[in-house]
Order: C-alpha cells, then sequence, then structure tokens
C-alpha cells in the first residue's frame, strides 16, 4: 500500500488523565501513519487506550501532548470552531451502542447529518445509500422494527451522508452475533474498495485480521505485533 497517500499521521501522542493528585496515561508517545483508502482496526484488551486512541483521531478529545494531522493539517493547533467544522466535514462516526432516534424512520436517521450541515441539503443522495446498506425494504421502519445488524447498518449509512473520507467505527459489531459481525465487516470492506478510509476499534482479532494494517494497544502503549 505504498502508493497511497497518507491520510492521518500522529507524532509522539500523549494522553493524560488527572483524578485528584493520580495521573493516568491513557496513551503513551504514539506514533503512526494511516493511509489514505486503507482498513486499519484496533485491539486490545479493555483499558488499553483504543476508544481513546479512537477519540483522538475523530477530534472529540484533545491530546496532552503531542500531534495529529489529518490530510496534512496539524489539528493540535486549531480552535475547538474549526475542530466542529473539519469534524463534520471530513469524519464520519459509528458507535457501538448505534445511537439512532426511536421516532425516526431508517431514512430519517439516515439523513440526519443533513439537517445540521445545510450546504449539504441534497436527499438524492439517501437512495443510494440505502441500497448500500442493504435497507431498501426497511426505508420506513423504525430502530424498534429492526434486528441489532440493521441498526448497526442504520447507522453505518448515517455516517456516510455526508460523504466523509474518513470512517470511525468503536466495537460495531460488539453487540452482534458473529454472522451478522461479518456481514458488518464486508461492508467495511466494500466502502474501503469505493476509496473511503476506515478505522474500526474491536475485540474481535478473526474479524481485525481481515484490515490492512492492525494496531495492538497494551497499557496505553503501542505494541509491534
Amino acid at each position: 500500500m505504498s502508493d497511497m497517500n497518507e491520510l492521518i499521521h500522529i507524532e509522539n501522542l500523549n494522553k493524560i488523565y488527572r483524578r485528584g493528585s493520580e495521573e493516568i496515561h491513557a496513551l503513551r508517545d504514539i506514533h503512526v501513519s494511516i493511509e489514505a483508502g486503507s482498513f486499519t482496526a484496533i485491539i486490545g484488551p479493555s483499558g488499553s487506550g483504543k476508544t481513546t486512541l479512537l477519540n483522538m483521531i475523530g477530534l472529540l478529545d484533545r491530546p496532552s501532548s503531542g500531534s495529529i494531522a489529518i490530510g496534512g493539517n496539524r489539528l493540535t493547533e486549531f480552535t475547538e470552531r474549526k475542530l466542529v467544522s473539519i469534524r463534520r466535514k471530513t469524519i464520519g462516526f459509528i458507535f457501538q451502542r448505534f445511537l439512532l432516534f426511536p421516532t425516526l424512520t431508517v431514512k430519517e436517521n439516515i439523513a440526519l447529518p443533513l439537517l445540521f450541515n445545510s450546504d449539504h441539503l441534497d436527499y438524492r443522495d439517501i437512495d443510494k445509500i440505502l441500497q448500500d446498506v442493504g435497507l431498501t425494504e426497511r426505508v420506513h421502519h423504525f430502530p424498534s422494527q429492526l434486528s441489532g445488524g440493521e441498526m448497526q447498518r442504520v447507522a453505518i449509512g448515517r455516517s456516510l451522508m455526508l460523504k466523509p473520507p474518513l470512517i470511525l467505527a468503536d466495537e460495531p459489531t460488539g453487540n452482534l452475533d458473529s454472522t451478522t459481525a461479518a456481514r458488518i465487516f464486508d461492508l467495511f470492506k466494500a466502502l474501503q474498495n469505493k476509496g473511503q478510509t476506515i478505522v474500526v476499534v474491536t475485540h474481535n482479532q478473526e474479524l481485525a485480521g481481515q484490515a490492512d494494517k492492525v494496531l495492538l494497544l497494551r497499557d496505553g502503549m503501542l505494541i509491534n505485533m
């Protein structure tokens, strides 16, 4: 994958949380590059710093020290307002708990990001996304009428609505059976084949083995595999 351009570059990344006089080192001196169009899995035991690293990449939290660059822009130097703008245009988030609105239909949940981005008010893409995630026959269903795998696909569809170059997923198959989990990973691979960059936190090492790159974290440190 050496012919790919670097999308994410992380140097000397540290995150320290303070609890009274105690310091908790969630991340320690992380150095990593992620190429555009690649599929990266982040694995490791609970409490190893996986979600913290994903939140850093997703601009949901700031590092204690070190730098993160996306597309050549050093994000640690930007204001919070600028980071919000970059986050909306660049990153699609997929969470383990789906975070769907129970009173909205599948189509309305997927279209939700358009309400917060007036410059992207183009609803013609929704039908294409519904097809991509295999939910064309569930358009008017509510979350309570869906299986866990279908709800996760709604969450994935929502993350694609603004066509972000980067998709971040935190334990997206944690609540799913093995067959459904495999289908979700197949969908990620299909998105990668269309040029999107995928970064997934997962406990499932078998599925992680399908990724181009696997990052193993232990006690906040990146371990060479």
